[in-house]
């Protein structure tokens, strides 16, 4: 399909030109070919083991154990970010690490980390049990403190009154009291530790229910949140003390707890047990805190270590993981010893790829070399058009549309111009158009350090973007600057007004009373004309006549591109009664109302161009009167008429006939033609070829001749007036931009008020930049896309092509595993 050359080809309409490659390659030199070929980035591998699933195939094995290295790499990210910790992008080492050295690493620092890991775990289990029994031990010890002051006060209370008031019945009960046996007398027992906050009533609500209120609670209030030693979690908690009576009493206290995950300490009644037991804790907790610190800096000096080293080991893996998926692409021959790849290449890439291969053959020894064979082939190649950062976004606009088939013109080169110029006369106004710009210049500056940055999704297709927006603030500014508009405001920044004013009757005047008393304003529209209040708006039919010229030649243009297809691939029946008719019925409906446009504008005649194109069908013989704007309109306008109508059946008809003649010719006596070096023989014809021996059905190519020529003799009219959003847009976003400068701008300054004047300041900048460069941009933005998808693609545009996706670790860094 070509030979090889030195470079890529220099025609921007046109993909690179592809070859289907077949590379037979020694198994010992496998490996390092394919790490060229991912280095280069230039050669896209076609599957030859489709049928096999990844588990049948000859590296599963491999790609597992890449697999496991991965998992490892992940979980080191993951304690690297809960520490606190980002890798490196500058690693220590440099160059290729052997991969069964790697492996033994990344299972040794694996297995170091979690030990560390769960020993720390469980020394902070430890130390926050502890945190929460000297907690429990010192509030529990004020509340029995609080509890005995209270009894003793009592008791003194109580035997005061005794020795005061005292009868002969109390002094009977007394006497009973006394003589009771004490093995009789109840015992009560209590049980204390911590419960949530937020379940402490609750736990005291069904404790109470569940004793049958045989129990007594009493709890004091955790100035501080306590660390967990379950769960890990900072919580809220109030320490608690239940007395009780009796075994069942207690058992039912003890599942509560558990059932309220409530922990529970022993506590003891000795004032100085409690005070040793807290000293005890108290020192535990200080060596704890001394090993746990230890523990933690040793984890972080690990994690620093492998964080120098796991962006180039995670490069590694993937580089490794992402050869083995070739490999396992390959077929395999046992006998030869060798593997067999097939793939497209670009023609410029040949020698690139072949010194590759030699290159692989001599860094492994091999005794024989890969071989490099062009297959021929009626495939149909992907399609590579070679972007940089630029160009990169215009192309994704088209793309998003539909790859391009091989070889066919690519309207990417001309919407680098014609996308960024529709938007802007929809958002003319240098004032927004300086805002856009300023904006992408900030991420144009910026693009080195945003790249490497995780940014939301709108922000990303923003950045993304960002050389298409400024292009668009570009042509905004020009556009602006022709309408003289800054956020709707005229300025004579070329020069003063042409006009001015016979006296001060005027003074308000835009063009009644206004006489010309400079030389014609020298850019754009004069001041004076901007808002004019004549019938209708000098800008206003300006901008509409504007777009059906930028309309009719952006949809020529479209029909050219179609004739240049067809010269490309050589398709004389498209360029004579498709090309030819079209420019034909186009040129001579619109092509005749544009022509009409200028002339009006260069003579300044007032004819009424509605009138003419009306009566140009009803009435074509009629005389024109005063709107005829040159000698011999009427009959040119009678040709044109008879034109357009012989141009439908032209483009009907013909070409279904043509086409059953040349496939009658080109299968006449195929079974006595001669074989060619690029014809197939019979018995390996691809299926492909076979499919052309099928019968013609003419009735079929008859309708779709149809249906094309109706659609494109309406799509001239509908896709004219489509065109036609280019006025009503630009009409909205100035009328948009003049209703917030005089009804919130200047209304606000017309008050002596500071505070109104900021409050009306500030709604003008919200509303600016909300609805006139957001909404009003996307707006904008998604109408000229649709200009380019429909009006002007259509004409040309097959894209039912798919993408040329070479193998390379150039993008390895950007995917995720």
């Amino acid at each position: 399909m070509g030979d090889g050359s030195s470079g890529p080809t220099m025609d921007l309409l046109r993909s690179e030109p592809m070859q289907l490659v077949q590379l037979i390659i020694p198994i010992e030199s496998a490996f390092r070919t394919i790490s060229y070929l991912g280095d280069l980035g230039l050669f896209q591998f076609n599957d030859l083991n489709a049928e096999k699933s990844p588990f049948q195939r000859t590296y599963a094995a491999q790609i597992k154990r890449c697999a496991e290295m991965a998992r490892k790499l992940r979980f080191f990210k993951e304690q690297m970010r809960k520490a606190g910790l980002s890798p490196s992008t500058k690693s220590l080492r440099s160059g290729d690490i052997d991969l069964d050295y790697l492996e033994v690493t990344l299972g040794e620092l694996e297995s170091e980390l979690i030990e560390i890991n769960s020993n720390n775990e469980m020394l902070q289990h430890t130390y926050n049990e502890l945190s929460e029994y000297k907690l429990v031990l010192q509030k529990a010890g004020e509340l029995f403190h609080s509890a005995q002051s209270i009894v003793a006060a009592q008791q003194s209370e109580l035997e005061l009154y005794n020795t005061t008031e005292q009868s002969a019945e109390r002094s009977l009960l007394l006497e009973q009291e006394i003589t009771m046996d004490p093995s009789k007398q109840v015992k009560l027992g209590y049980i204390s530790g911590l419960v949530a906050r937020e379940k402490s009533m609750a736990f005291e609500r069904i404790l109470f229910r569940a004793t049958r209120g045989n129990v007594f609670m009493k709890q004091s209030v955790l100035e501080n949140a306590v660390v967990d030693p379950v769960s890990g979690d900072e919580v809220e908690k109030n320490v608690f003390v239940v007395f009780y009576s009796g075994e069942r009493a207690k058992n039912k206290i003890l599942k509560l707890c558990e059932g309220f995950g409530a922990n529970r300490y022993p506590f003891t009644e000795d004032i100085n047990k409690q005070f040793q037991i807290i000293s005890q804790v108290s020192g535990r907790l200080a060596e704890l805190k001394t090993t746990i610190d230890v523990g933690l800096a040793h984890r972080s000096n690990l994690l620093q270590t492998i964080g120098f080293e796991f962006e180039h080991w995670n490069f590694l893996v993937k580089k490794e993981k992402s050869i083995y998926h070739i490999l396992n692409m390959l077929n395999m021959d046992v006998t030869k010893k060798c593997l067999v790849a097939e793939g497209w290449c670009p023609v410029f890439a040949r020698d690139q790829i072949q010194n590759g291969l030699r290159r692989a053959t001599l860094d492994s020894n091999s005794q024989i070399g890969a071989i490099f064979h062009v297959l021929q082939t009626k495939q149909s190649p992907p399609t590579f058009f070679q972007t940089n950062k630029f160009t990169s976004a215009f192309q994704e606009i088209i793309d998003a549309y539909g790859v391009a088939k091989y070889q066919e013109a690519n309207p990417s080169v001309y919407t680098i111009v014609t996308f960024p110029f529709l938007f802007a006369i929809m958002f003319g106004d240098w004032g927004h158009g300086i805002c856009l710009l300023l904006a992408t210049l900030y991420l144009i500056i910026r693009e080195k350090k945003l790249s490497s940055q995780k940014l939301g999704d709108i922000m990303e297709m923003a950045f993304s973007g960002r050389y298409v927006i400024m292009m668009m603030g570009i042509f905004s500014i020009y556009t602006g600057l022709i309408y003289n508009e800054f956020f709707s405001v005229p300025f004579e920044l070329f020069g003063p007004s042409a006009y001015g004013c016979r006296d001060q009757s005027c003074r308000d005047a835009y063009t009644a009373g206004l006489v010309k008393v400079h030389a014609t304003y020298p850019f754009g529209l004069d001041p004076k004309w901007h808002g004019s209040r004549s019938e209708l708006p000098f800008l206003n039919s300006m901008k509409m006549k504007m777009s059906i010229l930028f309309g009719v030649a952006q949809m020529n243009l479209g029909i050219i591109m179609s004739y240049y297809n067809a010269k490309f691939f050589g398709d004389n029946i498209n360029i004579w009664y498709q090309f030819v008719p079209q420019m034909i019925f186009l040129n001579s409906l619109f092509g005749y109302l544009s022509l009409l446009i200028i002339v009006k504008w260069c003579t300044g005649s007032q004819a009424d161009l509605y009138h003419v194109m009306i009566y140009m069908f009803l009435s074509p013989t009629d005389d024109l009167d005063d709107n005829q704007l040159f000698i011999g309109q009427k009959f040119f306008q009678i040709l044109l008429l008879l034109s357009a109508l012989a141009a439908v059946p032209w483009m009907l008809f013909p070409r279904p006939f043509l086409l059953k003649k040349q496939h009658e010719e080109r299968f006449q006596g195929q079974s006595y033609a001669r074989l060619d070096g690029n014809d197939y023989p019979p018995e390996i014809e691809p299926h492909s070829v076979s499919h052309n021996h099928e019968e013609f059905e003419f009735s079929e190519v008859f309708v779709h001749q149809l249906i094309h020529t109706i659609e494109f003799v309406l799509g001239a009219v509908s896709n004219t007036a489509s065109y036609l959003r280019l006025w009503a847009l630009s009409l909205a976003h100035s009328e948009l931009s003049s209703v917030f400068h005089d009804k919130v701008l200047l209304l606000a300054w017309g008050y002596n008020s500071i505070i109104a004047r900021g409050i009306g300041l500030s709604v003008f900048i919200f509303a600016t930049v909300g609805v006139l460069l957001v909404m009003e941009t996307l707006s904008a933005f998604l109408h000229a896309l649709r200009l380019h998808w429909v009006e002007f693609q259509n004409k040309f545009y097959v894209g039912d092509g798919y993408k040329f996706y070479p193998f390379s670790f150039a993008s390895l860094g950007q995917d995720d595993e």
